[in-house]
């Protein structure tokens, strides 16, 4: 009787250890299409909450109208509910814009005028 308590316990303490360790986090991605008529020069992504931007996704880069680009956010964080920031070229009639998004059920996402 006392080996099958211990064995229980035994098996209660190794899921308990097992459901404490952290998950692993896996890359965010999805695509990203440019559906107006201007070139989006800058995409900024952080995690809902967070006060600052991360860096500019695409560096050098730009995305031209119609055109569509594969994202992906590895910055090792478990988290879904990402805000994006959408800034566009200088000459562009449009304002920077800025949405929120779960990356993990999103596929692509289009920004519209």
């Amino acid at each position: 009787m006392k080996s099958k308590l211990l064995g229980s316990i035994a098996l209660a303490a190794a899921i308990v250890s097992a459901s404490a360790m952290p998950s692993r986090a896996e890359d965010l991605k999805f695509q990203l299409t440019n559906g107006t008529k201007s070139v989006l020069t800058r995409f900024y992504s952080s995690p809902a909450g967070v006060d600052s931007w991360e860096e500019d996704v695409f560096g050098e880069d730009v995305l031209n109208p119609g055109e569509s680009v594969n994202i992906t956010i590895a910055d090792g964080r478990t988290v879904c509910k990402y805000d994006m920031r959408f800034e566009f070229d200088e000459n562009s009639n449009l304002d920077t814009t800025e949405d929120t998004q779960d990356l993990c059920a999103l596929g692509s996402y289009t920004i519209h005028e």
